[in-house]
């Protein structure tokens, strides 16, 4: 994100759930009435905010990197349907590490299969970790394994800087909206730009055109990651992966998201780099395979970190095949989730919600 000062989201996000049993369009599973009244109970106690990415605050003497103070406004969401197991995918395939991507994009018209990538870096379930997205931290670095950092404003030279200390580099990056301050905004066809989430400079985008051939999207996204690896990032952090459970001007599906999701998920691997889950919680059982583990924000606070709370889906699930789990919470104490954490495997840590590194509280 723009090196500023950081507000959390805070969006209510109304879940309607159906009291009969709703199909996922074109994936083939469904919720039932326990799963659905499971989750109605849990979003009625425990009304959420989008946890897409953090807003900035911008300098009143800096130029416009930053967007103006946001006024947020409430979005609908719909019920993202999952089912019990993981949908079937096809054994994976094994892209060449950093290995030249040219030519216009194909269409990606269904979910493809996993592309392996053996020599990307793949961190250890118990991984120490910071996430500065305010500033781009300089040394002396914590003593961690990795930092998340924003991918625009990070340089190679941040990036051989954290490689020097031992330290792995992921580049965030927002996959799921415009955001108007960035260097590539005007790249964006305005066919492509639907609501405002409500916060301004920032849109949703139609995430359907990674499905027709020569997607200008899936360019423009594949040029991010290009700049990722040209920097030398190990790892890249997709934010705002869940348009489909918002109001966001396009009828997208579940469906549409986890093509989304799977493709990109692929370019990175194309890359030489690997991918972390975020948001889209309810299809973490089909994404998995897609993922080299995932980094999540308050599900202590939010009571939705393990599939024991949620019914069919959880980080746990990650823990379970190997992946870590980086896990961030904001407004609970340490004594409040670290235990939880620590006995779920999840890499717990209690950061203030600006990200500016001042605050860092780790579970273990």
């Amino acid at each position: 994100m723009p090196k500023h000062a950081f507000a959390a989201r805070r969006k209510t996000v109304v879940i309607t759930l159906a009291t009969s049993v709703v199909a996922a369009a074109g994936l083939g599973f469904a919720m039932t009435d326990a799963s659905a009244g499971s989750l109605r109970t849990s979003a009625a106690a425990h009304p959420r905010p989008t946890h897409g990415h953090h807003t900035p605050t911008p300098k009143p003497s800096s130029p416009r990197s930053g967007r103006p103070t946001p006024t947020p406004t409430p979005s609908r969401s719909v019920a993202p349907t999952h089912s019990a197991t993981p949908t079937p995918t096809a054994a994976p395939t094994t892209a060449a590490p950093s290995a030249p991507v040219t030519g216009a994009p194909v269409a990606a018209t269904s979910v493809p299969a996993p592309l392996a990538c053996s020599g990307c870096w793949h961190p250890a379930v118990k991984t120490s970790w910071d996430w500065v997205l305010s500033a781009v931290p300089k040394a002396p670095f914590r003593k961690v394994s990795m930092y998340d950092i924003d991918g625009f404003d990070a340089t190679a030279a941040t990036v051989s800087s954290l490689h020097s200390a031992g330290i792995k580099a992921v580049c965030y990056i927002s996959a799921g909206t415009y955001e108007d301050w960035r260097p590539d905004a005007s790249h964006f066809p305005s066919a492509l730009l639907g609501s405002g989430n409500g916060w301004a400079g920032e849109k949703w985008l139609d995430i359907r055109d990674i499905q027709k051939s020569g997607s200008a999207l899936r360019s423009i996204m594949d040029s991010r990651l290009d700049m990722c690896s040209q920097k030398g990032f190990d790892m890249v952090e997709l934010d705002n992966m869940d348009g489909y459970t918002n109001s966001t001007g396009f009828p997208l599906t579940a469906k549409d998201q986890l093509i989304y999701d799977a493709t990109l998920a692929n370019d990175a691997h194309a890359r030489g780099m690997s991918v972390l889950q975020k948001n889209d919680d309810a299809q973490i059982p089909q994404l998995l395979p897609f993922f080299d583990g995932a980094l999540n924000e308050q599900c202590n606070e939010f009571q939705e970190c393990t599939t024991a709370q949620n019914g069919s889906y959880g980080y746990d699930q990650y823990v379970a095949a190997g992946k870590p789990v980086f896990q961030a919470e904001y407004n609970l104490s340490t004594s409040d989730f670290c235990s939880a954490d620590n006995a779920a495997d999840l890499n717990g840590v209690r950061f203030d919600l600006d990200l500016d590194d001042k605050t860092y509280q780790p579970c273990r």
